[in-house]
């Protein structure tokens, strides 16, 4: 062998292992490339996943809010038509007395010829009343508010 043709042999080694070289960054580059590809589909899809999960939430939250509001948008409405109805004295309020207490701003009146079977019924002064319905005004609205709290913690919890 001449010294050319060693030349020549070292030459084309010398390139094939460059090639070589060069087809092995390639394809790693190409794996790399591949592996973030997958990465980023896969935390697209999460993303999505969960964008999907707080529009739900969100759309379920806002349905329970005004489903709630709605509630007590009605209970204000019926409160405020009993409050009328006291005031014009069209509704009287009343308690139950038990026969055998001892009252005397009740009168226990039987009626003449026999016995009064029939609950006696004292009747609340309107300041009285007015003041009662406050109260489970106040009460029914703290329940409602109460269940919408419950609501947006059941709704949240995953």
């Amino acid at each position: 062998m001449s010294r050319l043709q060693l030349g020549i042999g070292a030459l084309l080694l010398m390139l094939s292992v460059v090639l070589a070289w060069q087809v092995q960054g390639w394809r790693y580059g190409r794996k790399l490339a591949q592996q973030a590809q997958a990465q980023a589909d896969a935390e697209a899809a999460r993303l999505l996943a969960e964008r999907g999960q707080r529009q739900a939430l969100e759309q379920q939250l806002e349905e329970s809010e005004t489903r709630h509001f709605k509630e007590l948008a009605d209970v204000q409405q019926s409160q405020a038509r009993l409050r009328d109805r006291l005031a014009t004295a069209d509704l009287r309020l009343s308690v139950l007395v038990e026969r055998d207490a001892v009252c005397s701003a009740v009168p226990a009146t039987a009626a003449a010829g026999g016995v009064d079977h029939a609950t006696v019924h004292a009747r609340l002064e309107p300041a009285h009343a007015r003041r009662i319905i406050a109260i489970t005004d106040e009460g029914d609205r703290g329940l409602i508010a109460l269940r919408a709290c419950q609501d947006y913690v059941r709704a949240s919890r995953p």
